[in-house]
């Protein structure tokens, strides 16, 4: 009888508990989250997709420490991530632990492509040797190499957004947080952004959380988080199979319609 190797157990990078926001108007209270519980395990590349006003953005807020939730926790490698939704703290947090890449690639047209992807280890108080290491190696892999004098205004949709995820990566955190990061593109460099993620996933076991609202960018993922009205109402485990992506659109258009 062969002996089983044993697989290691999943890592876990990030964890909510119990997570609920309720938004205080002037004549009523908004529940945009509504007792979430999830957890991403590193290496994993995990889309949320939901809806305009589902509460995708508002999760990203609460694990980025942009906004505090009125209830539940957040932990990080198994510990509570304690203080980090007041000063100090907040801000640590980000630097350290989370990279961030949007729709619009917010880069500062003012400075070249080497200077915005550098920020982040600028905030750390990295050395300037060390910058120039981590420049060149991250450059080269996300092909951006002969474009790093150039600013954001020479650049293609394509290439902004490589040197956003660059900008992202460079101060290697544990989490990177995409929100939309291809509803500014065109399909095929959707699709060569979508690579360059799965390529980064598998390269380096980078953790990807991936906020989306297109099944196709979500058959991408190794698991669908479905938001609706403010709560997780499905998931899906991706089977990388072209059945994937019926399977996804379907499940979002039952959540869409409410049939949850």
């Amino acid at each position: 009888m062969l002996n089983k190797i044993p697989v290691p157990p999943l890592k876990e990078v990030l964890r909510i508990d119990g997570m609920s926001k309720i938004f205080a108007q002037s004549s009523h209270k908004v529940q945009a989250l509504k007792n979430v519980h999830c957890t991403i395990y590193e290496g994993e590349m995990v889309a949320i997709m939901g809806t305009s006003g589902s509460g995708k953005s508002t999760l990203l807020n609460m694990i980025s420490a942009i906004d505090e939730p009125t209830e539940g926790k957040l932990f990080l490698f198994g510990e509570e991530a304690r203080n980090i939704y007041k000063e100090p703290y907040a801000s640590k947090f980000r630097k350290e632990q989370i990279g961030f890449v949007f729709q619009d690639f917010h880069l500062l047209k003012d400075l070249n492509v080497e200077d915005n992807i550098a920020i982040p280890l600028i905030l750390n108080d990295v050395s300037s040797k060390e910058i120039a290491v981590r420049l060149e190696k991250v450059l080269k892999q996300l092909g951006i190499y002969e474009w790093r004098k150039h600013r954001p205004h020479e650049l293609s949709g394509g290439q902004k957004q490589r040197v956003a995820i660059a900008r992202a990566i460079i101060h290697q955190p544990p989490i990177l947080l995409a929100d939309e990061p291809t509803g500014a593109l065109d399909v095929n460099t959707t699709d060569e952004i979508l690579q360059l993620f799965v390529e980064l996933q598998h390269r380096t076991g980078q953790t990807i959380l991936l906020v989306t609202h297109d099944p196709y960018v979500a058959s991408f993922s190794d698991r669908v988080l479905f938001f609706h009205d403010g709560a997780i109402t499905d998931s899906y485990q991706n089977k990388k199979a072209a059945s994937d992506l019926d399977e996804i659109l379907a499940r979002f258009k039952s959540i869409s319609r409410g049939e949850v």
